[in-house]
């Protein structure tokens, strides 16, 4: 009797829970993104790019990274990335850092930093220091120093009275010419500072939004955030409301603004409690019937995850955000076909968007058996420990015992690079050389860091069609049914083949046991798709040639290379093209190796690859400067070279090309 009547007196909140969870969503989903590594206090104007775009001001974005050593964020600018050193919002600045200049002592390019000036400007503070590389001076002018790098290259530091600009200084003796800002602090350099050390001090900028009224919000306990349908409102997310400036009502005394912000933290939090509270009578109540669950918020979704702590706790451990099934049913159209955006070995992908607005993407796996739970699980555990930029994000999951068993990851609308090679986008562009060779340096870069982290993690199912695009073709790397956390004091795990025919490494069927270059293997198979836009297995081509990898193997043995090579790339027409795609072709024979023995670790494999795409790289920086000298009529100097963007100079005399022994 006693329990009946604690149901009949809790019911009675149920209609607040709604409200509750539609005024918290908004806070709880900013609050949570805003650390970092060290910087733990990443507030409006800017917001992680892994938290809502509601969280901060259109162009403020900043991501959150990680490599084999560290956590850091960073910024975009104009298309190049830039370490945050500092943010200092009280003066509204910015320390930011070329990444290519830490523990650097010679770089091997110089990007010029390009700024959006409705955003940001250079400060003050910064002093301009300019490099001359591979210099014939006669007689050194007294005001250069030494870079003690290979080469004839100096460098001399101005103040910042002269206002920075992206254009060169004309010194016909050098090269290249370059002007960059950094910090002030180092513009007396006779003290011993080298130039590297300077270089690694960053620069400085001032961000132009006027974030003043955001300091009100925040001190009466709210988060400042953004409204796309009123960009100009001072939008205050609190705890229980959304607010114009700030959550305190009307001017209070400072001791009465805190007594009532703590009531209101007390209140909300009571009836919080009480609304989960209810949550799982409710859901007890209607074990064994149809569950209807609440909406797309966050909030909704982790009383689900608490309402069925007890029945699943593997997955409640994870704290993976839960879904409901009538949620995602509707987000799909009902998994209309039409919005389907591929088909896999364990379920088909759609394209979705939430209540709040948000695109999102929807695997529903085929059936409910014991096998497709584990996987389930093992994608949800696997991605809840990775954060990398070329990693494809989970957003959350339907519980498993749910009606269906569904995954929903970030939305990536550019399809698969499989897609542009030779499947449903080939015939409406053509993926050049110098994108190409990015996926497979994007791809090199995700997979090095799964290998790397603690504990180590072996992807299994590397392929084309797990490489998802982008609008500006940057890789997500997507798929981690049959990944494996693999412990670092082995060399290998033993356990039954599987993969994708064609990207199965033949040591791994053979032997049932997976390493770490087992993924080397599919990625070689993935390097003679973008060499030949062919397919790894195609039932149409003669019986040797049916598996793409031997098929490489094969023509690279018996140097026929041409045969196998895309003919759009131009690889018999121009001379660079040929040797940057003969290195690739070398990488991809090493990496096909059916001895696992001989293949390169993934961080080799890395490292060679970048080497590649800085030649790129610096072709397309000739072919550019070329274009400007003949727009603007120019004579040509064929010892000197310009850019307005960024120039790429290599130390030493010449590139390597890796050896391979057939």
């Amino acid at each position: 009797m006693l329990q009946r009547r604690w149901y009949a007196s809790t019911v009675c909140f149920l209609p607040l829970l709604p409200v509750l969870v539609l005024n918290y969503e908004h806070y709880f989903q900013c609050s949570q993104y805003s650390e970092c590594g060290n910087n733990d206090g990443i507030s409006y104007p800017f917001r992680l790019l892994q938290s809502p775009s509601y969280c901060g001001y259109p162009g403020y974005e900043l991501n959150c990274v990680s490599d084999n050593q560290h956590t850091y964020v960073t910024v975009n600018l104009e298309g190049n990335s830039y370490i945050v050193k500092r943010i200092n919002y009280e003066k509204a600045h910015l320390l930011l850092v070329d990444p290519e200049f830490v523990d650097k002592p010679c770089p091997r390019r110089f990007a010029i930093p390009r700024i959006n000036s409705t955003l940001f400007r250079f400060t003050d503070l910064n002093a301009y220091l300019t490099v001359y590389l591979n210099c014939s001076f006669a007689e050194k002018p007294s005001d250069l120093l030494h870079i003690d790098c290979p080469g004839n290259s100096y460098y001399k530091i101005e103040n910042g009275s002269s206002r920075f600009t992206e254009n060169f200084t004309d010194e016909p003796e050098c090269m290249i010419t370059a002007k960059m800002p950094v910090y002030e602090g180092i513009q007396e350099s006779g003290g011993g500072v080298g130039f590297g050390q300077e270089l690694a001090r960053g620069f400085q900028l001032k961000w132009l939004y006027n974030a003043d009224w955001c300091y009100g919000c925040f001190e009466s306990g709210g988060l400042c955030g953004y409204n796309e349908s009123s960009p100009q409102d001072q939008t205050c997310f609190c705890p229980n409301r959304t607010a114009s400036g700030s959550c305190s009502i009307g001017k209070m005394k400072s001791s009465k603004r805190k007594e009532h912000l703590i009531i209101g933290i007390c209140i909300v939090a009571s009836l919080s409690l009480v609304s989960i509270l209810c949550t799982v009578w409710f859901f007890t109540y209607l074990r064994g019937k149809r569950k209807k669950h609440f909406g797309s918020t966050l909030l909704g979704r982790v009383s689900s995850l608490q309402a069925s702590s007890k029945s699943d706790p593997e997955l409640n451990s994870l704290h993976a955000p839960i879904f409901s099934y009538d949620e995602l049913h509707e987000a799909t159209n009902g998994f209309d076909p039409a919005r389907e955006l591929g088909v896999g070995g364990f379920g088909i992908v759609y394209k979705g968007t939430l209540k709040d607005g948000q695109v999102v993407a929807v695997k529903r796996l085929y059936e409910n058996n014991h096998r497709l739970v584990e996987q389930f699980i093992n994608e949800i555990k696997i991605l809840s420990l990775l954060r990398h930029p070329n990693l494809v994000t989970l957003y959350g999951c339907t519980s498993r015992h749910s009606r269906e068993l569904l995954l929903v990851y970030e939305f990536v609308p550019n399809g698969t690079v499989a897609d542009h090679l030779y499947g449903s986008r080939a015939s409406e562009s053509f993926l050049p050389w110098h994108t190409r060779i990015s996926i497979a340096t994007e791809t090199a870069n995700a997979l090095s860091y799964l290998h790397s982290i603690e504990p180590h993690i072996i992807h299994r199912d590397i392929k084309t069609n797990n490489l998802l695009l982008d609008d500006e073709f940057h890789v997500k790397v997507a798929d981690f049914g049959i990944s494996r956390l693999f412990p670092t004091d082995v060399t290998h795990v033993s356990t039954a083949p599987q993969g994708t025919p064609g990207y199965v490494d033949p040591e791994y069927h053979h032997c049932y046991q997976l390493t770490d270059k087992s993924d080397v293997y599919s990625f070689g198979v993935v390097l003679a798709e973008l060499l030949s836009s062919k397919p790894p297995v195609d039932m149409t081509r003669s019986r040797n040639d049916i598996n793409l990898a031997n098929m490489a193997v094969n023509m690279i043995q018996r140097q026929e290379l041409h045969e196998l090579v895309d003919p759009r790339l131009g690889y018999q027409l121009d001379c660079e093209a040929n040797r940057m795609i003969t290195q690739v072709a070398e990488l991809a024979f090493q990496c096909l190796q059916s001895d696992g023995e001989m293949r390169p670790c993934i961080k080799d494999v890395l490292l060679i690859l970048e080497g590649i795409k800085t030649s790129v790289q610096k072709k397309e920086i000739h072919e550019e400067m070329n274009a400007t000298w003949k727009e603007e009529a120019l004579p040509l100097k064929s010892s000197k070279l310009y850019s307005p963007n960024s120039v790429t100079q290599e130390w030493g005399s010449s590139e390597t090309t890796p050896n391979t022994s057939g």
